[in-house]
């Protein structure tokens, strides 16, 4: 494999060369580095890096050292609402600008036991609120397929890296599709795993909260595997860890007789723009091909119920963390302002009601999958907008109430903790790319890899579009 080459390839060719000896850390190292020159500066994608000599050392030792583990020699830049020990650990806040933890996060420290080699961060909105890549740090990250648009968020700067090539591997985290609508917007994968499979930080209350949670990004279901091995498994300081087998090497699974169901707009409670549940659809005719049935579903819960749950559990969640910030209310964005006088004005009442509907949709969620392997829903309910915008006000003439209501769409997901695959739905008619919602019954890891892997060999959307060529032809 030529290091000239390495943009674009996938996490698991990479790995097997530098196990094999084809490839050493210091040629995937100068690879990566000279990517981001390239790349970074139109995108704005990853931040705090790592200076030049320091990672060239690093990748030098690893050639010399031996393996540490699946990701030995392997350049990763982690998420920038992860304390990485030595490197700026900001949330895209003013507060937080000049913070170097002396510790990594546990997922930090996962990364490097399995060898990878930590280079920086990748750029996520103020404290990952509001689904849009824009910090008062750092500025915005732009869309590689419409350098106008917005990228999604908050795992926004980790899909851009991976759609540009300059990372084969990003680690993300998700609410409120932090990891789904990203992946949509950027035309790679991003896998929501099954609530308390990987561990988040125990600090303060770790048995309440159930809304958030970390999980890998990549350009095909086989490399999310891979990455999933080595962040996920229980914390022994948490309750509510899960413990499972391996889920890599994931293979393509056989789909003759699967059964999904197709939810849609959920029956026009989710305005949607236009051609996105056509492109949806077409996207699902592909299941079709290999075997599997798909079934247009009726609404199976309440939407405006559900979302009055999501609004309160969420808030609720957020204000707990704000909470020791709040005699800087000043220094915070609106949103974050919004959630924090919200959460702090519940009783304990008000969530137990939130949390009974919430119990209630988890039980109408499990008879379907008696009925259904997969659900699908489209993955976000716009296309990119501009940049410049901070969110979007209206969707189809509807107007959204609040900084979020444009993402409803995965909060039938989130709001139970259910797994769930991000894929590449394909592009749109003004070339931007938008992806589905594949999700399971709690525990489906696998399974779902499985199926998204068959999808990715029939599809193969990253490297069939991938952004790095489109923006070398533009560049042209």
């Amino acid at each position: 494999m030529e290091p000239d080459k390495l943009a674009g390839c996938e996490a698991v060719e990479l790995t097997a060369a530098l196990r094999a000896g084809k490839l050493s850390a210091s040629d995937v190292m100068r690879a990566t580095l000279d990517r981001i020159a390239t790349v970074n500066p139109e995108v704005n994608a990853i931040v705090a890096l790592r200076d030049e000599d320091s990672l060239m050392d690093e990748a030098q030792r690893a050639d010399k050292a031996e393996s540490r583990g699946p990701l030995h020699g392997l350049p990763i830049a982690v998420k920038d609402l992860v304390n990485v020990r030595g490197i700026a650990s900001t949330q895209g806040s003013p507060l937080f600008a000049d913070t170097v933890p002396t510790e990594d996060d546990i997922l930090a420290a996962r990364l490097r036991s399995a060898g990878a080699i930590l280079i920086g961060k990748t750029n996520t909105p103020e404290f990952g609120l509001g689904s849009h890549t824009f910090n008062p740090l750092y500025g915005a990250t732009r869309n590689p397929y419409g350098a106008g648009r917005s990228c999604g968020g908050s795992s926004g700067g980790a899909a851009v890296a991976l759609a540009t090539g300059m990372l084969a591997l990003a680690d993300g985290s998700d609410m409120m599709g932090s990891l789904r609508n990203p992946a949509g917007w950027n035309n790679v994968y991003g896998f929501r795993p099954s609530w308390g499979l990987v561990p988040t930080e125990p600090h303060g209350d770790t048995f309440l909260h159930q809304l958030a949670t970390l999980g890998p990004m990549a350009r095909s279901p086989a490399d999310l595997g891979l990455l999933l091995d080595v962040i996920s498994g229980p914390d022994p300081r948490q309750p509510h860890g899960m413990i499972t087998k391996p889920v890599s090497p994931v293979s393509p699974a056989d789909l003759e007789g699967l059964h999904i169901g197709w939810l849609g707009d959920w029956g026009g409670a989710f305005p949607m723009e236009d051609n996105i549940l056509s492109l949806s659809e077409g996207a699902l005719a592909e299941f079709e091909s290999l075997g599997a049935r798909v079934e247009t579903l009726a609404p199976p819960f309440d939407a405006h119920a559900m979302w009055d749950s999501w609004t309160t559990l969420r808030s609720w969640s957020v204000a707990t963390g704000l909470a020791p910030l709040a005699e800087h209310r000043e220094l915070l964005k609106d949103s974050a302002q919004w959630e924090l006088d919200r959460g702090l004005a519940f009783s304990a009442m008000d969530i137990h009601r939130a949390s009974v509907i919430r119990s209630d949709w988890f039980k109408t969620a499990a008879k379907l999958f008696e009925r259904f392997d997969a659900l699908v829903l489209p993955s976000a309910q716009v296309w990119p907008f501009d940049v410049d915008r901070h969110w979007p006000t209206e969707i189809a003439g509807q107007g959204m109430d609040t900084y979020h209501r444009w993402m409803q769409v995965v909060v039938p997901v989130s709001l139970i903790g259910l797994p769930c695959l991000a894929i590449p739905a394909g592009f749109g008619p003004q070339g931007l790319p938008l992806g589905l919602q594949l999700f399971g019954r709690r525990g489906s890891d696998a399974q779902l890899l499985g199926i998204g892997a068959a999808y990715h060999a029939r599809t193969g959307w990253p490297q069939k579009r991938p952004a790095l060529r489109e923006m070398e032809a533009t560049d042209g």
